[in-house]
């Protein structure tokens, strides 16, 4: 009988050691529970990544629904480290309330895009007098255009839609001037693993959705 305790204890403990890794529960009495529970799992937060790198590209592939994939897989990816659910119905599930305004910023997105890409060329031809510092003005319109759809993605959700993200963009930018610098450079690092070999977009745009989860969740240091 002692023996059936033990064997029963031990399982219990190997059970909520588990629960604690993963955040599932159950835990031990004196078990505080981590605040990002699923990101305590490496190879399965790195595994998630690759995996949502892998449906953004295949919902953005057409460009313009890039904005609606990439709100859907910061959605999944924050889901995942708060040990929520996170299945992949639940990703389409909001890839589908995010297409319909999301289609139009994706729209216009593309539109700008292409403007700032034509301002870099003709720049760059040496016709236009000025031409070193209007290449700077694409390529500074460019990077805050990624700033500006990586940060609306983070702030999008099925209850308050894409008006409420574009609303409280700008206030969101301006209260973590450090954060959108991050952004930046998580725009960067895609442009130029995507410039670098195509096929790399799609890890790439899995740490480009993990970064819009993570940067707002840092540690950050207040003054005063």
């Amino acid at each position: 009988m002692d023996r059936n305790h033990e064997r029963a204890a031990r399982r219990a403990d190997a059970a909520a050691r588990r629960g604690e890794r993963d955040g599932s529960g159950p835990t031990r009495d004196d078990h505080t529970v981590a605040r990002f529970p699923g990101a305590t799992a490496k190879f399965a937060l790195l595994g998630e990544v690759l995996l949502v790198g892998v449906l953004v590209t295949l919902v953005g592939i057409l460009i313009v629904t890039l904005p609606a994939a990439l709100a859907a897989g910061t959605r999944h990816l924050r889901r995942f480290i708060r040990a929520e659910g996170s299945s992949l119905g639940l990703f389409f599930g909001d890839v589908r309330g995010a297409l319909p305004g999301g289609l139009a910023i994706g729209a216009g997105a593309v539109l700008l895009a292409a403007v700032l890409a034509f301002d870099i060329v003709i720049a760059s031809s040496g016709l236009l007098p000025g031409g070193a510092l209007m290449a700077v003005v694409g390529w500074v319109g460019l990077l805050a255009l990624s700033v500006a759809l990586l940060a609306a993605a983070g702030l999008w959700s099925p209850q308050s839609g894409w008006r409420a993200a574009l609303r409280t963009l700008p206030r969101s930018l301006a209260d973590d001037i450090p954060g959108a610098l991050y952004l930046a450079a998580t725009g960067v690092f895609v442009g130029v693993a995507t410039w670098a070999l195509l096929p790399l977009v799609i890890p790439a745009l899995g740490c480009a959705a993990l970064a819009v989860v993570a940067i707002p969740e840092r540690p950050r240091h207040r003054v005063g």
